[in-house]
């Protein structure tokens, strides 16, 4: 009899890999129907991972969001499943393991069958909670290995990791393979290893467009053995994303096996909601290069969702660049060409760094050391000058051991800045704090909700949440919303206006201090080099000391504050925006030498 595949949606990653925002509720609620009706999906993603957050930043209660999107599918026998992200849980750093606990007690509450966990760094005592946990709260537990192509890398490497999680107790391994780089061949010989040892563990195979290769893998894991595939929807499909249903459906069945049919009555009503939604609202938050596969992706490994935020990064660091190439009678790089370098730069940086897959956040880090890198080298300056205080977080080893080894450089670096390398459990850094937040709680008058959902929602994004609770959240995100309709004229993928500091500004201080590294905006704000405080000329005069690490000011965005840190310790020799100036994220606003 030939073997079933079955399909998962993920919903909610089409959005996130695409733009800023999810849809509303009462969007979600909409579409779900039409999602139930086109017949071919046992599982949908619908939450996890930055849903949370986007919620709470749009004025919306997420613990409603879950509570109300979930159910139609759980009526109609579909399971539902979440992303987290191990020790970080649901946001980018570190969480206390009782606040870890909580999250899958909650969400189990609110109606999410399946706990899909990763780790970064694929470091199993990370994940060990989070199948525990997902256990304890009655959900399946689906740990996921983040998929990269390298030496370090190999099916050994990755049965190694299982081993440890179905010890743990996992019901189900996903292949994550979030920058669509895992080798279609190799993605067969993991899976058909996967199966030979464990035939009772489930596989989902979760692969990106961006560089090409899912599809190809998809009918290789499938002929391995595989048991569930995520796949997308138009107009979100492709590009960045997951390839489309039908495609996938198609080729599967014409390989001899059985999947379900597809209502494209309902697939039709799907795509055309989906598109309202993007015309609604969500459009103005995805960029337009989103749409589109490059192969550029292949050798440097980078998700193709992080396109839109590095090429911000590329137009800040541009004018900075091109002033030290001239200063060394250098021809000027355009942002074609820098694009290139840094894809060429990651390639050089990523072994050094010990391997760590290229997945949030470990893919930022890497990104940006290799973007302090080409500064430096433009200035004459050996690599590695610049190393910013998480990515020397990841290198120690206080979020999980390396999948490589580091390279001596970097050992010697570290050794000549006196950092001690940390082999611990990370999770041991971050003691319990369940108890300080209840009292948070009490102390605003403030329910904890059914199932204590409120009270999580404070402990995990305890800035976002009060901003949410405020309306602040509701008031901010409907004037940015405004302010990009004014500006833009079109509703449709309309890509984030950017206003660019004049180059000839940024010339004039890289000439004047070659040796001087560059502070950036880490978001699109108001800089406030002291907070409340209106005159326009407060800022750190020339000469000021600021130390690495630690914020010499903020940016204040829309959502909240956001801490500007310098790279380097030193003295500040020239600011660039004064107080109050709009920045863009990536923004140079001063030079520390």
């Amino acid at each position: 009899m030939a073997k079933e595949i079955k399909f998962s949606l993920v919903y909610r990653d089409m959005w996130q890999s695409s733009g800023k925002y999810v849809p509303r509720v009462d969007q979600l609620v909409r579409v779900a129907p039409a999602i139930i009706d086109m017949g071919c999906f046992d599982r949908v993603e619908t939450n996890g991972g930055a849903f949370e957050q986007v919620n709470l930043l749009f004025g919306e209660n997420p613990n409603v969001a879950v509570r109300k999107w979930t159910a139609p599918f759980h009526k109609a026998g579909i399971q539902t499943h979440m992303l987290e992200r191990a020790l970080n849980a649901l946001r980018m750093n570190p969480v206390p393991a009782d606040v870890r606990e909580l999250m899958f007690k909650v969400k189990k509450a609110q109606g999410t069958d399946i706990a899909r966990s990763f780790c970064g760094l694929n470091d199993h005592r990370n994940l060990r909670l989070s199948v525990e946990y997902a256990k304890k709260a009655g959900m399946i537990s689906q740990a996921a290995l983040s998929i990269t192509h390298s030496p370090v890398h190999t099916v050994e490497y990755y049965l190694g990791v299982v081993d440890h999680l179905v010890e743990y107790g996992a019901d189900e391994i996903c292949l994550k393979d979030m920058a669509g780089v895992g080798r279609p061949s190799f993605l067969g010989r993991l899976t058909a290893e996967i199966k030979k040892k464990y035939p009772h563990i489930k596989v989902q195979y979760h692969g990106h467009s961006g560089p090409g290769f899912s599809t190809a893998s998809m009918l290789e894991v499938a002929r391995a053995g595989a048991d569930y595939i995520d796949v997308a929807v138009e107009p979100l499909s492709w590009g960045k994303v997951h390839p489309d249903v039908i495609t996938i459906q198609q080729m599967l069945r014409a390989d001899g096996f059985l999947v379900k049919d597809i209502n494209m009555d309902a697939y039709m009503q799907v795509r055309a909601l989906t598109q309202e939604f993007i015309d609604d609202f969500l459009g103005y938050w995805i960029n337009p290069s989103n749409s589109r596969m490059t192969s550029l992706l292949v050798g440097c490994g980078l998700p193709g969702g992080m396109m839109g935020s590095m090429m911000a990064d590329l137009k800040g660091f541009q004018s900075a660049i091109n002033a030290a190439e001239r200063a060394a009678g250098k021809p000027e790089s355009n942002l074609d060409s820098l694009m290139v370098q840094l894809f060429s730069e990651v390639e050089y940086v990523w072994p050094r760094l010990g391997y760590p897959p290229l997945v949030t956040p470990f893919s930022q880090y890497v990104k940006n050391t290799a973007l302090m890198n080409l500064f430096a080298m433009a200035q004459g300056k050996p690599r590695f000058s610049t190393i910013d205080k998480d990515t020397w977080g990841m290198i120690l080893g206080r979020m999980g051991k390396l999948p490589g080894p580091l390279a001596p450089e970097i050992v010697a670096l570290a050794k000549e800045k006196g950092f001690e390398f940390y082999t611990g459990n990370p999770q041991d850094e971050y003691p319990d704090e369940l108890p300080k937040f209840r009292q948070m709680m009490k102390d605003e008058g403030w329910d904890c909700g059914p199932d204590d959902e409120e009270l999580f929602e404070l402990a995990m994004h305890e800035r976002q949440y009060r901003d949410y609770r405020s309306g602040i959240a509701k008031e901010r995100f409907q004037h940015d919303l405004e302010e990009l309709k004014a500006k833009a004229g079109a509703p449709i993928c309309v890509k984030r206006p950017v206003v660019e500091m004049p180059a000839y500004d940024i010339e004039k201080y890289t000439e004047k201090y070659p040796h001087a590294v560059p502070v950036q905006a880490p978001a699109k704000g108001k800089m406030l080099w002291q907070i409340d405080v209106e005159d326009a000329s407060t800022a750190p005069a020339a000469g000021t000391a600021v130390e690495a690490g630690k914020p010499c000011g903020y940016v204040q965005t829309w959502y909240g504050m956001e801490e500007l840190i310098p790279a380097r310790s030193g003295r500040i020799v020239a600011v660039t925006a004064q107080q109050g100036k709009d920045v863009v994220k990536g923004e140079i606003v001063a030079f520390v030498e």
